[in-house]
């Protein structure tokens, strides 16, 4: 981690209200009201700033997909975590809007064979982005919807809404 000043702005969404956190280089997180501690490294207390440049743009690029206007973000990211975090993560954001993978898939990429399936369910859950790196998208073996840090039903109305299921509660 570095030792950047960080900025804070809370957005209301059709899932409830996401905190979303920047450095000067780019979006450091996407926190869910009820964030668990140690999930999502943020060091010091950031700054209440609402109008910071890349919090208005992830704010703006966020309500663009709840609106069905978007389904894949160009956000300037900010990172932290280890290689291996990081590679998972830059496979999650490689997943198509309204696809999915499982938590072997992502292990075969990653790794080339499923048996890091493990590990990266734990990067995943690190997965600092919720929603502009798409971890909903990734299912158990068997297409059970599991571990998501937003909550199952979140994670069910996130790939509902990327379906384009009837009956939604948004988009």
């Amino acid at each position: 981690m570095n030792d950047a000043t960080l900025s804070r702005a809370v957005i209301d969404t059709p899932i409830g209200p996401l905190t979303l956190v920047a450095s000067d280089e780019g979006l450091r997180a996407v926190l869910w009201p009820d964030e668990r501690d140690g999930r999502v490294p943020i060091e010091g207390d950031p700054r209440d700033d609402p109008d910071y440049p890349i919090l208005v743009e992830a704010a703006r690029q966020i309500d663009e997909y709840f609106r069905a206007e978007r389904r894949r973000f160009d956000v300037p990211l900010d990172p932290v975590g280890t290689d291996f975090q990081r590679r998972v993560w830059q496979v999650l954001a490689s997943i198509d809007f309204g696809d999915t993978l499982t938590y072997g898939d992502v292990s075969e990429v990653v790794v080339g064979d499923r048996s890091a399936a493990r590990a990266v369910g734990a990067a995943i859950g690190r997965n600092p982005f919720s929603i502009l790196v798409p971890c909903h998208r990734v299912v158990g073996a068997n297409g059970s919807l599991v571990g998501f840090a937003g909550g199952i039903d979140v994670k069910r109305r996130l790939l509902a809404h990327e379906t384009g299921a009837v009956g939604l509660p948004f988009g």
